[in-house]
């Protein structure tokens, strides 16, 4: 069997379209949750644009959560994921928490990946106190884990559009016109990084030991 019958046999498509659609499911619960958030800390504009929801087409970006996913999950051979949804706008109407409140925002996108994965190791874990999980199961919630694990470490890189890069203004108190200018190099910038293999290896393996973690979780739940 040669590398591209082996990159697209049966079940190869099968694992890729559903990783496909976990994806879109995580990103759009990762976009609901800055916007819940946003909503609750009184800003009015995720509301008034229909993104307090979590129907997918609302948070779907055409190019970073269709076009790059499709072409990264079937055109690479291993388990590579780059993607992100369409950003929710927020005018951080309380001058006071202003700060405090873009920080919350931000890092609610994020929370909610590691949300997913803890739900998801604990829901398994249930199951499978009542029922033998079989391989394909298994095998989904490594799918659901790392993925949404990656999720959470990749949207922390300080980079537009990602969550980082608001981290990053607010730490070192980046105006607005200098953040404007940053974020128009910020997708060639991400493009450099992640060709870059002392950061892919860095990131592998932090994304690693963030996940034993949770398996650890499910290890103590099964007993």
């Amino acid at each position: 069997m040669t590398w591209s019958d082996a990159l697209f046999s049966q079940d190869v498509i099968l694992e890729k379209v559903l990783l496909f659609f976990i994806l879109v499911i995580s990103i759009s619960i990762h976009e609901w949750a800055h916007a819940f958030c946003a909503d609750k800390l009184g800003d009015p504009l995720p509301r008034k644009e229909g993104r307090v929801t979590l129907d997918p087409m609302v948070h779907i970006d055409l190019l970073g959560t269709i076009i790059i996913p499709l072409i990264v999950i079937f055109l690479s051979p291993g388990f590579a994921i780059l993607g992100w949804g369409k950003p929710v706008r927020v005018s951080l109407p309380n001058h006071k928490t202003r700060s405090r409140d873009d920080i919350l925002i931000t890092l609610a996108g994020p929370f909610s990946n590691l949300c997913l994965a803890f739900f998801a190791i604990l829901g398994f874990g249930v199951l499978a106190q009542f029922l033998h999980l079989s391989d394909s199961l298994l095998h989904l919630l490594s799918i659901i884990v790392n993925l949404n694990c990656l999720l959470f470490l990749f949207n922390l890189l300080p980079i537009p559009p990602l969550d980082g890069s608001h981290l990053l203004k607010r730490a070192v108190g980046m105006s607005d016109s200098t953040f404007i200018k940053f974020s128009r190099y910020g997708f060639f910038l991400l493009l450099v990084l992640i060709n870059v293999e002392a950061f892919t290896t860095f990131f592998y393996q932090t994304l690693t030991l963030l996940t034993a973690q949770f398996f650890g979780f499910f290890a103590l739940i099964l007993g």
